[in-house]
């Protein structure tokens, strides 16, 4: 059982101070989750999550430039209970990077309730880590009309911001609706922080580390409200596109996301 009191002020990427909000307490049943519990170099558990594998149409309809693989060197267990996504820079099946990009489609989906992730971030002109969801219907409808939100997603050039959008028809691609979020002290590259959604039929409110600086509703889109089935989880680093632009001779590598936990919740 997970409860949830928030919200205080707010600083976004303009470091702007927000009002003060306050949300009724908001009690969560816990229905999924990997702690990601297992032995050095284990790959992670086969009947949570599945693999992208390869380059997609595009570059994943980004034009980003890695190749996603499910080896032992891009995807692992550490074995302190972290789950290690890696990005390289190295010539793998005619791409310039290697990297991994995980997925629970087919094996779980929930409508509504609270998703989070303890994730530490990697950084650097070019990174682009990510930890979303697609909607269940992505394979008969495909994107955008299945919907997208993003929990989490950073260019690794800003360090210290990251962004929650949501997709749909009519505001996709550039044209999300989206919010950053800004630290006052540190970086998210050299600490875990908490990111979390909580969805029901008419908002999805956006945190770090319990706080809340975005509302969605859909009053706020300029399409329709596609976020009222089931959706899937996905984890991943990707290396360029258009979000994030191209990696530099001054982008370190290898990259690693680590991630402590995904937990998912229901309200009771």
């Amino acid at each position: 059982m997970r409860s949830s009191l928030v919200l205080i002020a707010i600083l976004v990427a303009g470091c702007e101070q927000q009002p003060v909000q306050t949300l009724p307490e908001r009690t969560w049943t816990l229905t999924w989750s990997d702690e990601f519990d297992g032995a050095v170099g284990n790959s992670p558990d086969t009947s949570k999550w599945t693999f992208d594998i390869g380059t997609g149409a595009g570059g994943w309809g980004n034009a980003e430039l890695q190749y996603y693989t499910n080896r032992q060197s891009n995807v692992q267990l550490n074995g302190d209970g972290h789950l290690v996504i890696t990005a390289r820079r190295e010539s793998y099946a005619g791409s310039g990077f290697t990297s991994a990009r995980l997925k629970t489609q087919g094996l779980f989906s929930q409508r509504y309730g609270r998703f989070e992730a303890r994730i530490r971030t990697p950084s650097g002109p070019g990174v682009w880590p990510a930890f979303w969801m697609l909607g269940d219907s992505f394979a008969d409808v495909s994107w955008p009309q299945c919907g997208e939100i993003d929990i989490m997603e950073q260019r690794g050039q800003q360090p210290a911001i990251t962004h929650g959008s949501v997709h749909g028809p009519g505001y996709s691609g550039a044209n999300a609706k989206t919010k950053s979020y800004g630290l006052m002290v540190g970086r998210f590259d050299t600490d875990f922080h908490l990111y979390a959604i909580e969805w029901s039929s008419d908002y999805i409110d956006f945190f770090v580390d319990d706080y809340l600086y975005q509302r969605i509703q859909p009053s706020d889109l300029s399409g329709e409200w596609v976020f009222n089935q089931p959706f899937f989880i996905i984890l991943n680093i990707a290396v360029g596109g258009n979000f994030v632009g191209y990696p530099t001779t001054a982008t370190p590598f290898p990259q690693q996301m680590i991630v402590d936990f995904v937990r998912v919740y229901t309200q009771s």
